[in-house]
């Protein structure tokens, strides 16, 4: 390997050295740039040490480069040299997803199969073409500590996550994705780090205590020496985006990045991401966690702009809540505020926020902004019945599906599926995996490890949760929230599959047009103890009851071509009207009124 220029950004330091091989036997001194930058540098032959290196700064311990792109020996090891233009791409042809044609699929690589590697999640990708999703949304995957985790204590930012298969893996798997007509995004922390393998404030002033986050002090975006701080995560970003020709980034909780500038961190995120598109033809889409429901974050930025921060679009937590209350009867928390009867007919029929400008009991306060649809597309509001939050921050882990009538989850699917929004599954979610979802981790120090299983039994002690929480730390934990592939084409596990697949062809054979319009959802008693739901939307229609007891008569949404065809296959047969129904119909249906079990409901074209 021929000789490499390593630069490292240490503005206090005195003396910066490069500490080459993974022994750290050799120590060579880095110059400083001459301008008061703050950059140091030096071109050393790393290759000859086994293209092992790290620095140290002012004759402190190596630690790894704050920009290795790969740590083969783990986060507290020597960093390694890859060169990302080596990377054998065939995706020359790829033209991409548009956000408002996205149906995502949320994943983690480490325990989507039972390798837990990205060549391995890439055998599965013809499950999801089959199914009707058009983008995998990858669960972090910079580099953290130990083999096993959720990825949002990634502490080298820039490095892919050796366990999963390295850069070369990831470059594959996207490379693979696209051969297949699948986008892919990857979620992305910018707002912490974690505690374990965290060495950049030994190098520069990456955090704040002007800010802080739940996790600590913020990441220093408007401080002394945020220009490169806020350089090192644009870097960051346009690596991922050219590099590793991903397609989006999820960023994660952007209310904690606490930035008083006048042009926001989130704002050049955005900016980058149109560059890119405007460049390359392929649609690049920044999606954000926000806790703040305020459209703004999707509104258009700059000037003529309507003022916003001008990313593509958002998640909308506020109709997975509403679905999870309406779904399972759960309502302590958060949950509370959703227990409201009117929430399901907003956040389906109108809004993706109910907290628009409303009281929110939970926070004690009014919360959120109106959305004008007439301004703000709805395709740009991320909406889901299950995310890895919702399910591994459970104490059990359990999905939602686990806890109500397979019948039951059908209908959130139906409600999801044909609402406004852009649609995101979690992984096993639409075939009714078995397997429950788990929080775990696996650091070497067991002050950490300990202090994280206090803290979770502590946590949902408080919540009223009398039984144990899993072990963090126990292998036993990861191998339980494993994907378990050999169920999928069993009884109700195919039954729900089906049905998943019919609304998802549904989705991506209508023009965003009539699928991405707000519509009419009404709630009523069905005389028995159950209640029925009715959503009506330009080209489509759904009846859906839950609860009750044995048959009841429901009218069928108004329309002409509404009428449902014979049949006993949940796919829709070829220029019928039925769209989807579970449990799947059998027979003949005789036309209006229909008559729903409980847990049941059908879609139709109208």
């Amino acid at each position: 390997m021929s000789a490499e220029q390593v630069r490292l950004w240490a503005p206090d330091a005195e003396q910066v050295e490069l500490v080459l091989g993974a022994d750290g036997a050799s120590r060579v001194p880095m110059a400083a740039s001459g301008a008061g930058d703050g950059w140091w540098s030096v071109t050393a032959d790393v290759g000859a040490h086994g293209g092992r290196y790290a620095v140290a700064v002012d004759g402190g311990d190596p630690v790894p480069d704050p920009r290795s792109r790969h740590q083969p020996d783990g986060v507290h090891a020597a960093s390694a040299l890859v060169d990302t233009d080596a990377f054998p791409w065939t995706d020359q042809g790829w033209g991409g997803v548009p956000l408002e044609r996205a149906a995502v699929y949320e994943l983690h690589v480490g325990t989507f199969t039972e390798a837990g590697t990205f060549d391995a999640a890439a055998e599965r990708l013809g499950h999801l073409v089959e199914l009707g999703v058009t983008v995998v949304e990858l669960m972090p995957v910079a580099a953290f500590p130990g083999r096993h985790g959720w990825g949002y204590d990634g502490v080298a930012l820039y490095a892919v996550h050796d366990a999963y298969g390295g850069p070369q893996g990831l470059a594959r798997f996207v490379d693979t994705a696209h051969a297949a007509g699948l986008a892919v995004w990857l979620d992305v922390v910018y707002n912490h780090l974690g505690p374990s393998g965290n060495y950049l404030r030994q190098t520069g002033p990456y955090f704040t205590d002007r800010h802080h986050t739940p996790w600590g002090e913020a990441v220093n975006l408007d401080g002394p020496g945020s220009d490169e701080v806020r350089a090192h995560l644009l870097d960051n970003a346009r690596m991922w985006l050219e590099d590793y020709h991903l397609d989006g980034l999820r960023l994660d909780a952007v209310h904690a990045l606490h930035d008083e500038r006048a042009v926001h961190l989130l704002e050049e995120l955005a900016a980058l991401a149109d560059d890119l598109t405007a460049r390359t033809g392929v649609p690049r889409s920044l999606v954000a966690e926000s806790d703040r429901n305020d459209p703004a974050t999707v509104s258009r930025r700059g000037p003529g702009g309507a003022g916003g921060l001008g990313l593509h679009g958002q998640w909308a937590d506020d109709v997975h809540h509403a679905l999870h209350v309406l779904l399972s009867g759960e309502s302590q928390g958060y949950y509370g505020d959703f227990a409201d009867p009117g929430a399901v007919p907003k956040v389906l029929g109108r809004t993706p926020f109910f907290h628009d400008g409303t009281p929110s009991t939970f926070r004690g306060r009014v919360h959120g902004r109106p959305v004008d649809l007439d301004v703000t597309e709805p395709w740009r509001f991320v909406a889901s019945l299950q995310t890895h939050d919702q399910v591994g921050n459970r104490a059990v882990g359990d999905r939602l599906h686990h806890g109500i009538p397979a019948g039951r989850h059908a209908v959130g699917a139906a409600l999801l599926l044909t609402a406004p929004w852009t649609p995101m599954l979690f992984m096993g979610e639409e075939w009714g995996a078995s397997t429950p979802w788990q929080y775990f981790t696996d650091h070497e120090e067991e002050w950490l490890a300990q202090s994280i299983r206090e803290g979770r039994q502590a946590e949902f002690a408080e919540h009223g949760w009398a039984g144990e929480v899993p072990d963090p730390q126990d292998a036993g934990t990861v191998a339980a929230s494993t994907l378990r592939w050999s169920e999928v084409g069993e009884g109700e596990h195919a039954e729900m599959l089906a049905f998943y697949r019919a609304l998802l062809h549904w989705r991506r054979d209508t023009p965003p047009q009539v699928r991405g319009t707000v519509g009419e959802v009404t709630r009523q008693p069905d005389g028995t103890g159950g209640e029925v739901l009715t959503v009506i939307r330009p080209g489509v229609a759904l009846v859906a009851r839950l609860g009750g007891e044995g048959e009841v008569a429901v009218p069928l949404p108004a329309g002409d071509d509404a009428a449902l065809p014979a049949g006993d296959d949940v796919a829709r047969p070829a220029g019928a009207d039925l769209v989807a129904a579970f449990p799947a119909m059998a027979g003949e249906v005789a036309g209006d009124p229909l008559r729903l079990g409980p847990d049941s409901v059908v879609v139709v074209r109208r």
